[in-house]
């Protein structure tokens, strides 16, 4: 029974940081761009939109297409970025500890 109660307190210990982890990636914040950075989308470690910035030499009414495929394009760079930076993080705070495929922190 003395292994079992190390193993919850570890547990316990494993759940405090995932909080700790949750809460840094919220406040964190990451920039994507597109078009040489002429369009810039800001999300936060969640995932969540927090800021856009076009250069205004791209808003032209007449060809919109140009600057939505840029926009989409900068948003899935920086969705690309949150997700690295939070499996990096992951990997830290699990110690590089190898979950079996299709098994995610947090649960």
């Amino acid at each position: 029974m003395k292994n079992l109660g190390q193993i919850m307190k570890q547990a316990q210990e494993m759940q405090g940081r995932m909080n700790e982890l949750q809460e840094k990636l919220q406040e964190m914040e990451i920039t994507g761009q597109s078009g040489g950075g002429l369009v810039q989308v800001t999300l936060s470690g969640k995932g969540e939109a927090r800021k856009v910035k076009i250069d205004p030499s791209l808003i032209d009414p007449n060809d919109s297409e140009v600057l939505e495929d840029l926009i989409l394009a900068a948003i899935n760079d920086a969705r690309g970025k949150v997700d690295t930076e939070a499996q990096e993080q992951m990997k830290e705070l699990t110690g590089g500890m190898n979950l079996p495929p299709g098994m995610n922190l947090p649960f």
